[in-house]
């Protein structure tokens, strides 16, 4: 799993339908957060205007008023605006009385950092792309580190693969209709069919894996992170060069991670019968 730098397909948010009790300016301002979201590089002002077809007074307003409250920044050299990271703080707070997915995991993180001396993320789903949410680096001279919100493709990340086989089928199937399955190498998955039979052998073996799927030489092997409802909250893996983490490991390396994900799973409230 690596930061992408590449072109995405724009999805836009959906249309909601219109209602008496609806205020239009919120409406706009959720609207334009969500067309962000699938724009990583950012979008200019006259840019927003045009994908959302509302007049670009009104999207100067608005995007000036999130910029104040610190939920978008403005790029003075491309004028694009981005989403901050306010957003992913605030979905990653608790409520009351429970703990955030980072507190929970962090202590098994660093433990299974001691044990395989890789690199550890923990990380979410966000749209169609995966979000890094923590990382503890590893412990070789010579390890991957990832900056804290950087996103992924599902289709090639081991917890992108692990999080989408511990949905209910109707849920994966709504959320692969809209990924984009780019290719980055022979061994990406590119076609809903064939991802949907990785899906099935990861559910079946409790762990996703990425064998250099998007970046040559770059192993991955992730276990989903359930909450208490049982429903996936995220998922904990670890990466580094196909030299360390070989194919011949995955079995071994993957028990280590369903144990990691199950120890945080039981520190949000879910115990499995």
């Amino acid at each position: 799993m690596t930061k992408p730098s590449r072109n995405r397909t724009l999805l836009l948010p959906e249309r909601q339908s219109a209602s008496k009790y609806s205020v239009p300016n919120l409406d706009r301002a959720l609207s334009i957060l969500e067309t962000l979201s699938a724009a990583p590089s950012g979008l200019t002002l006259s840019e927003l205007a045009a994908v959302l077809e509302i007049p670009a007074n009104s999207v100067f307003r608005i995007s000036r008023t999130l910029e104040e409250r610190g939920y978008l920044e403005r790029n003075e050299s491309t004028k694009k605006f981005q989403l901050t990271q306010k957003l992913l703080r605030l979905s990653c707070a608790p409520a009351a009385g429970e703990r955030s997915l980072t507190e929970a995991a962090l202590e098994t993180m660093r433990s299974l950092r001691d044990q395989t001396l890789e690199t550890v993320l923990l990380g979410t789903i966000s749209g169609t792309e995966g979000i890094v949410l923590e990382q503890v680096p590893g412990r070789h001279p010579f390890r991957f580190c990832v900056e804290v919100g950087v996103r992924f493709e599902l289709h090639t990340a081991a917890p992108g693969k692990a999080i989408l086989a511990a949905l209910p089928p109707t849920e994966a199937g709504a959320l692969m209709e809209r990924m984009p399955f780019s290719r980055f190498n022979a061994r990406t998955i590119t076609s809903r069919s064939a991802f949907a039979a990785e899906l099935r052998r990861t559910r079946d073996r409790g762990f996703g894996v990425d064998e250099g799927e998007e970046r040559e030489g770059a192993h991955c092997i992730g276990s989903v992170i359930l909450d208490r409802h049982g429903a996936p909250a995220g998922a904990i893996w670890i990466t580094g060069p196909s030299s360390r983490l070989p194919a011949s490991s995955f079995d071994a390396m993957g028990l280590l991670l369903k144990n990691a994900g199950r120890l945080i799973s039981n520190k949000l409230g879910y115990f499995s019968n």
